[in-house]
């Protein structure tokens, strides 16, 4: 080969080189151009955001507070013959009712809190 040929070799690999990128570069602005036209299509659909009249308040009361009862099961109705889920109250599930007041199990000041934790325990 003579060095004619080879100048030739290498501008036909450089063009080819240079095809590939350009090539690249339309993909890469195609993909960024779809996922743009497809984000701004979300977008649109997306209902609005509320106006700050629309947004939650408070209860006049203040804020909800945690009930804690005491709640015992409804007893089942007894009769000679099964009865189906249907038949029973609360659509089939077991009911509840409020029981009758019982103070939880508190800590005791003397106590020695959980098995192992070093404290002189109650005597």
């Amino acid at each position: 080969m003579n060095a004619m040929e080879t100048a030739d070799l290498a501008a036909g690999r450089g063009a080819l080189g240079v095809g590939l990128v350009v090539a690249g570069i339309v993909v890469l602005a195609l993909l960024i151009g779809m996922f743009l036209l497809g984000s701004r299509k979300v977008r649109d659909n997306d209902s609005r955001r509320p106006r700050p009249d629309e947004q939650p308040r408070m209860p006049e009361g203040g804020p909800v507070r945690e009930v804690q009862e005491h709640r015992e099961p409804e007893a089942m109705p007894r009769t000679e013959e099964r009865l189906t889920p249907h038949e029973l109250k609360g659509t089939g599930n077991a009911g509840t009712r409020t029981g009758a007041a019982e103070g939880r199990p508190r800590w005791d000041e003397g106590g020695s809190g959980g098995f192992g934790s070093g404290g002189p325990g109650a005597h």
